[in-house]
């Protein structure tokens, strides 16, 4: 009876084993057909590598190493100038920087039109230096200094109005005084290139200065006329303050008007005394 039971007990666990074993088969089957089913839907796409942003970046901004990673990227919707080297982008052994010229949003790919070339100017926002203002002045033929001045050249400002004297409601004289100097020029009209060759009548001149500066030229454009005036490449000195009006251009010296003191009248009348006539002095009436 137990010979029995044993044989049975071992049938059963043959036929169980069994069942596992073509379990595990059909479903190694399985796995496999739909591997090689979803390998046959999936189409070989080919990638490269991109430089993409590592953050948001805004317009005038210096791109740095830091700012740039390499990412996969599908090579049939490469989109054109990108960058997929870092010699492109970062080129061996030159640290000129490169300037964003156009904003850019993290994870967005850079492309050579969105940045300037390595050392390149990228616009009024990347020359000013902080707490610099940008400010325009209106110019002419004579106070633009005939069209010879270049974005990056320094100039003196003078102004040319009339002052009043204090005290003096409608007299005033006309001056011209020294007011800003060796201030830089940032563009004329709207050109910002310093390799300008030909010489151009500008109408008007954007300079570089501080906000107080800013209000003092405003003053100044808004009472009276701006005069530019050309600094050498090499010049270093400090101009004095300069004032000149048209008495002390010509040499006249100012006249004293010496203010005549009226003499005080004494008003008299004769009275005869015996023999003697004497004046005796009374009130004048007129």
């Amino acid at each position: 009876m137990r010979i029995v039971f044993a044989l049975v007990l071992l049938v059963g666990l043959g036929l169980a084993g069994f069942a596992v074993y073509m379990a595990q088969n059909y479903i190694q089957g399985y796995q496999s057909a739909l591997e090689q089913e979803r390998a046959a839907k999936k189409p070989d796409i080919e990638t490269v590598d991109v430089y993409v942003m590592t953050r948001t970046i805004k317009y005038g901004e210096d791109l740095l190493e830091e700012d740039a990673r390499i990412v996969k990227f599908p090579k049939e919707a490469l989109p054109e100038g990108v960058f997929q080297t870092k010699e492109d982008l970062f080129p061996e052994n030159d640290d000129r920087r490169r300037v964003v010229l156009r904003a850019m949003e993290e994870n967005e790919a850079i492309m050579a039109l969105k940045v300037s070339k390595p050392g390149e100017d990228g616009g009024l926002t990347s020359r000013l230096e902080r707490g610099m203002r940008a400010f325009a002045i209106k110019v002419d033929v004579a106070s633009g200094v005939s069209g010879f001045l270049r974005p990056g050249d320094r100039v003196d400002v003078y102004w040319t109005g009339s002052v009043r004297d204090a005290g003096k409601r409608n007299e005033g004289k006309e001056v011209t005084k020294l007011i800003e100097t060796s201030v830089g020029l940032l563009a004329i009209d709207q050109t910002a290139n310093e390799e300008v060759e030909a010489g151009t009548v500008a109408r008007t001149v954007t300079v570089a200065v501080s906000p107080q500066q800013v209000a003092a030229l405003a003053q100044a454009q808004s009472t009276g006329s701006l005069m530019l005036a050309l600094v050498g490449a090499k010049d270093d000195t400090i101009a004095d303050a300069i004032e000149v009006d048209q008495r002390s251009l010509l040499g006249i010296e100012r006249e004293e008007i010496a203010q005549e003191i009226e003499e005080e009248k004494v008003c008299t009348i004769k009275t005869r005394r015996g023999a003697d006539v004497v004046q005796i002095p009374i009130p004048c009436t007129n």
